[in-house]
């Protein structure tokens, strides 16, 4: 007596379900960490010519005013974070409170009206800055005054 085999043929298809799975979970992680990466705030710099701050300072406190008047405070690990002009004074006094020498900073946009910048300014005076200082881009090297 013969026995008979039946023969399985080998599927030629490919199985798609896991890269499915696998893409759906990339594209869910790229979709959440894509707005962490671009954090910041978008500002355009007057240029000037000026001297640089040497390296060997204490890290500044930055104080940002966009092209929208908004203001942004720069301090230790916390980057461009969104500040009333109230919580502006009460972070600086509570900082100048512990490190009177901080150097304080303020970036504008040149398209924001001036009185802004001074505003922001005029807060850090408020707080107890001794001196402010502004942040410029430096000029080209191929432009004349």
């Amino acid at each position: 007596m013969r026995k008979t085999r039946s023969r399985r043929r080998p599927m030629a298809e490919i199985n798609v379900v896991p890269y499915i799975d696998v893409m759906l979970v990339l594209l869910i992680i790229f979709m959440v960490t894509a707005p962490l990466i671009t954090q910041g705030v978008k500002v355009d710099l007057p240029q000037a010519e000026a001297e640089v701050i040497s390296a060997e300072a204490a890290e500044p406190v930055v104080i940002t005013v966009d092209q929208f008047g908004d203001l942004y405070l720069d301090l230790g690990e916390e980057k461009n974070q969104a500040v009333t002009p109230q919580e502006l004074l009460q972070r600086l006094r509570t900082l100048l409170r512990y490190n009177p020498s901080a150097p304080i900073l303020v970036r504008g946009d040149r398209s924001v009206e001036y009185g802004r910048v001074v505003q922001a300014m005029v807060l850090a005076q408020k707080a107890g800055a001794p001196s402010v200082g502004l942040i410029t881009v430096p000029l080209p090297e191929t432009q004349e005054p």
